[in-house]
């Protein structure tokens, strides 16, 4: 249970500060509590019902320990998946899942795929977007983890992947 004032992490649209509880009438006259979320950075509002927010994957943000195994899954260059056999919508499916999952792990792995991807060939417009929008949800939390501003984030996460 989230109380107002806390940051909370919503897979996809990333690190957001709970700013009220509200209940809200639903289809069928039935009353329902939601989080309303203000998400950092682009100032989206997003309403989590609270008896959904484990299956929607409403999480904490992460810890440092857990920011450091961020930072390895960024280095490591052995369990790179083999994607060129894969069309790329049906890469851009299994990226789509694991982003959805809210897992910082699965964000960072499809982050660090699709950077060492564009290395080797053009990525598609789908594929770009996605890692905007991975690199976004990483570098947010990460800055608030690590209380650095997000451009020098930004640039360690650059620097790993250039090596």
């Amino acid at each position: 249970m989230f109380k107002i004032g806390d940051i909370a992490v919503y897979p996809g649209h990333g690190v957001g500060s709970i700013e009220s509880v509200e209940a809200k009438e639903i289809s069928g006259g039935e009353n329902q509590k939601f989080y309303i979320m203000r998400v950092l950075g682009s100032g989206a509002t997003i309403m989590v019902p609270i008896a959904n927010e484990k299956a929607v994957g409403l999480r904490k943000v992460i810890n440092r320990d857990t920011a450091s195994k961020v930072y390895e899954i960024l280095k490591e260059r052995n369990d790179i998946p083999v994607v060129d056999k894969q069309t790329w919508n049906r890469r851009y499916r299994e990226y789509m899942d694991k982003v959805k999952t809210g897992c910082v792990m699965e964000v960072a792995k499809v982050f660090r795929d699709l950077y060492l991807l564009k290395t080797d060939k053009e990525l598609s417009f789908g594929e770009r977007r996605m890692l905007d929008t991975v690199k976004t949800l990483l570098v947010k939390e990460l800055s608030i983890v690590r209380k650095m501003p997000e451009d020098k984030i930004e640039a360690e996460i650059h620097k790993i992947m250039d090596v």
